[in-house]
């Protein structure tokens, strides 16, 4: 038996590390675990075959998750320490998405940063939203993976971190980890002239080992997230400010929706508190409930 880390899924096949540093092929054991990229697992060799049979999966400190469309609880990955969140110029950068992977960060335990791609193209940099960002504590880097500007920022943010890169299709995720590796390691995603939506190439996680230390879990493009939550009283916790603010509400069970002497709402009305960032929050309040309900 060898202790092992899942370092790529394809549905039920896998590719795993070995103690040694040798990468073999891997099925799984059963129906019943389900690994995911990041796990530790045990492993045993299959007698005359080069596979290897996963047999268990050891406890995971913590788990990026999302809800299904059956409204259950979906793995993306596990045991990570940093959060990135690619927004770009183009596809137009969707600030709700960001701050649902930021929540998932918060309620993970782990930091986060935002990397905001394609500045080579020209358009204005959406200032407020980054300066906000950073103000309340998040990394923020700007780069152009095209050519390469800013990409050294972006090696720094993930140095002796096991992270994933996560956003919506067609920001340059894949372009971003070819130049941290330094070569076209991957497909780049083309951004479809029709709907100006990502193609993604990638169709299940992959674990890259980056040049001078760290490693980082590439994930597939998405049109939409939002983190699996066990209630929507818990939401408020995936917001840095909110969570801070929270502690002067005059009621220790407030919502910050529609009690008398909230603190968060009234911070938001002086604009210590960003009214975008609150209204994510608020949304994925509803939406929480609305899974909850069975209405999706």
């Amino acid at each position: 038996m060898n202790h092992a880390t899942v370092i790529a899924t394809y549905s039920r096949r896998m590719r795993i590390r070995l103690p040694n540093g040798e990468e073999v092929d891997a099925r799984i054991k059963g129906k019943r675990i389900k690994p995911v990229c990041g796990d530790h697992v045990d492993a045993e060799l299959i007698e005359n075959e080069s596979d290897w049979l996963i047999t268990s999966i050891a406890t995971r400190r913590n788990e990026l998750t999302r809800p299904n469309m059956r409204g259950k609880v979906e793995v993306l990955a596990a045991n990570l320490d940093y959060l990135v969140v690619v927004a770009a110029v183009e596809p137009k950068a969707d600030w709700f998405i960001v701050d649902r992977y930021l929540c998932a960060a918060e309620l993970m335990g782990i930091d986060a940063g935002i990397v905001f791609n394609k500045i080579d193209l020209g358009a204005d940099l959406p200032t407020d939203e980054l300066a906000n960002y950073q103000a309340i504590g998040y990394d923020v880097v700007t780069c152009s993976a095209e050519s390469g500007q800013g990409i050294e920022g972006v090696r720094n943010l993930l140095r002796s971190h096991c992270a994933i890169i996560v956003g919506q299709s067609g920001v340059g995720k894949s372009s971003i980890i070819n130049g941290l590796v330094g070569d076209e390691l991957q497909k780049t995603a083309q951004i479809s002239d029709k709907s100006r939506e990502g193609r993604h190439t990638t169709v299940n996680s992959a674990m890259i080992s980056l040049p001078g230390g760290g490693v980082i879990i590439d994930s597939p493009g998405v049109r939409d997230y939002a983190p699996a939550l066990e209630s929507s009283t818990i939401a408020s916790r995936g917001f840095r400010e909110i969570r801070e603010a929270a502690q002067e509400c005059r009621f220790a069970n407030c919502r910050h929706l529609r009690e008398p002497g909230c603190a968060v709402k009234d911070r938001c009305e002086t604009g210590a508190i960003s009214p975008r960032r609150y209204e994510s929050y608020k949304r994925i309040v509803n939406l929480t409930e609305q899974l909850s309900e069975g209405r999706f």
